[in-house]
């Protein structure tokens, strides 16, 4: 029996993962996945109700759980919350306390969906880039960090970038991993030019490449240039990996250039553990948690159902599974089904849950 734990969080988080659950249990109904599911808080109503962004018993479940599948946090009613309680700590109490430091974000150009992107549809369509990203180190975490006063009318804010080998190392073998099961083609980015940090990611990434993944075609991209060039021509990238910093940046435009950051999944890995060789894992989407639209049941599920199927190929050994929920979300779009964020002309607009209806009936027509 797998264990799930699912956070809905805030704003339209409950309605997206609402449409994970029913895919869920189709699943366990038709392909004999049996899973236990538990939810709790997380993000902003969960300092409502505890006065912190995650309480001590949700953590203790997200330890306990084979996964962890997260809606949005985050909204406009918390933005006066004292800095470490606001809604977004609890996300990074998660990354942090479940030691997850790969954040997996693809990037995918659905053929139906070419036109929705900002670029033409030469450039984009059949684009599929994963951009792994360090997610533990690096200067959302360096120390020392904060805001002094100087005592003069002038303050000083400082964050600190740190990164040590075994990080770099770490980070370095998932992407290489990943890569060596795709095109064998790796691009590594940085800041090498001005940022000492840069030039010690430049060296231990040739010295792992090198030593333990010689067929592997190492580029290395500068992340300015790295930017440039996923507008330009987004398709010479295969997987991409980057630390915390730039991996927020980048993996945000890659998102982009699909036409919708609703249809874009993220998963975020820890290190395998000794006796069963999981890793304790978080799935969630790249979106927000759109306060403007919540409770109106017009979220866009696609990329909490993506994340889902993530769940299911790196956690639960299910690449057939995953395949086919995959092959359900292309057929839905496919057969011109929008909701408000992906609508084109001549498209038929749905909500959250008709959307969730469309991948459920793909499923049953696909999985037969």
């Amino acid at each position: 029996m797998e264990n799930i734990l699912i956070l809905p969080g805030d704003g339209i988080g409950p309605e997206v993962m609402g449409e994970v659950t029913r895919i869920i249990d189709w699943f366990g109904t038709h392909k004999g996945f049996e899973v236990s599911i538990d939810h709790d808080l997380v993000g902003g109503c969960a300092y409502d109700a505890h006065g912190a962004a995650i309480s001590d018993a949700a953590m203790e479940k997200a330890l306990a759980a084979d996964a962890v599948l997260l809606g949005a946090v985050g909204g406009p009613q918390w933005d006066n919350v004292d800095y470490a309680a606001r809604p977004e700590a609890g996300l990074l109490r998660l990354r942090a306390d479940l030691e997850l430091f790969a954040n997996l974000r693809p990037a995918i150009c659905f053929s139906a969906l070419a036109e929705a992107s900002s670029l033409k549809r030469d450039l984009v369509e059949g684009l599929d880039i994963l951009i792994v990203r360090e997610l533990t180190g690096g200067v959302y975490f360096g120390e020392p960090r904060g805001i002094t006063d100087l005592g003069n009318g002038q303050r000083r804010g400082v964050n600190t970038q740190v990164y040590e080998t075994y990080e770099i190392e770490r980070i370095t073998r998932v992407a290489a991993d990943i890569a060596m099961k795709r095109t064998k083609k790796l691009a590594s980015s940085e800041k090498r030019n001005v940022m000492e940090s840069g030039q010690l990611w430049f060296e231990e990434v040739n010295r792992v490449i090198a030593a333990d993944y010689p067929e592997i075609e190492l580029q290395h991209v500068l992340a300015d240039n790295c930017a440039m060039q996923l507008v330009r021509q987004p398709k010479q990238y295969d997987v991409l990996v980057t630390d915390n910093l730039f991996g927020d940046i980048l993996s945000d435009v890659a998102a982009m250039l699909t036409g919708s950051l609703g249809m874009l999944p993220s998963a975020s890995l820890g290190a395998p553990d000794a006796a069963t060789g999981r890793a304790r894992a978080l799935y969630e989407p790249v979106h927000g948690s759109a306060p403007d639209i919540a409770g109106q049941g017009k979220a866009n599920p696609i990329a909490s159902i993506m994340s889902f199927a993530m769940a299911l190929k790196y956690t639960f050994d299910r690449g057939a599974d995953a395949d086919l929920l995959e092959r359900a979300v292309m057929q839905v779009l496919d057969k011109g089904f929008r909701t408000g964020d992906i609508m084109q002309p001549d498209m038929q607009l749905v909500g959250t849950s008709a959307m969730g209806d469309a991948v459920l009936q793909a499923l049953d027509e696909l999985g037969s």
